[in-house]
This record gives structure tokens, sequence and C-alpha cells, in this order.
């Protein structure tokens, strides 16, 4: 897969500031992949439930919609990438959902969305690392 997005992968129904919502829990990763991709910080913390869990590769937690948002600041000033991987089908009951990734890197990603009253999925919790 190319390391790069573009735009025209962004269809349907946008949030306030005109971002993309996931109307799906498996629209998370793409999203974030491609925000990444654009310098977007903002619009990769607006990915999160303001009280998310985030645990990146080194088991660092990261808790909260703001601190989300200078991780990822810090991760894009970094030069890291991210790429798309092979997503596990999501497992949904009611609001919540299961889903997984398999990275290019080999490792395993496990995150928990939550279902929004706009219909939109936002993260509670996102592990970047629960195997390798």
């Amino acid at each position: 897969m190319a390391s790069c997005l573009s735009l025209d992968w962004v269809t349907g129904m946008n949030d306030r500031s005109g971002k993309q919502l996931a109307l799906d829990p498996q629209d998370l990763e793409r999203l974030l992949v491609l925000r990444q991709n654009l310098g977007d910080v903002e619009g990769m913390a607006a990915l999160y439930e303001p009280g998310a869990l985030l645990v990146d590769d080194d088991g660092r937690s990261v808790v909260g919609r703001d601190a989300i948002r200078d991780f990822f600041k810090e991760l894009i000033k970094s030069g890291r990438k991210f790429e798309l991987g092979m997503q596990r089908p999501a497992l949904v009951t009611g609001n919540l959902a299961l889903t997984s990734t398999l990275s290019p890197n080999g490792s395993v990603t496990a995150e928990v969305p939550r279902k929004q009253p706009d219909d939109a999925w936002l993260w509670v919790i996102d592990q970047f690392s629960i195997a390798k």
C-alpha cells in the first residue's frame, strides 16, 4: 500500500469542522492514517472520545483527547508514518465494538470504539500493539 493517501478517500458525512465522520468502526483506522499523512493533528485527536485511553508501542498510557493531541503532534514531528494494515472484521454489540489490525510491521492492534449520538464512532481505547 502506498504510504500517502489522497483526499479522494474522503467522502460521506462530515462533522462541524468539515472532517469525515467514522460511520463504521472500521473507518477509524483509515481516517487516522489519512489524517496523519496530511499532518492533521486536530483531525487525528477528533477520532477519540474526550476521556479516551491510548497506549503506544512502548506501553505508555496517554489519557484524554488533549494529551492524545499532544502525543500525535510529537509523533508527526518525529517523522513516523502510519500505514494501513489488514483489519479483522469488527465485533459490534450495541454501541460498542472491538476492532483489531495486523500492522505492516507485524504487530497487532486492539481498539474499542463507541457509537456516538450523531452515529459516528470514536475510539475509547486504542492500544497500538497487543502482540508482535
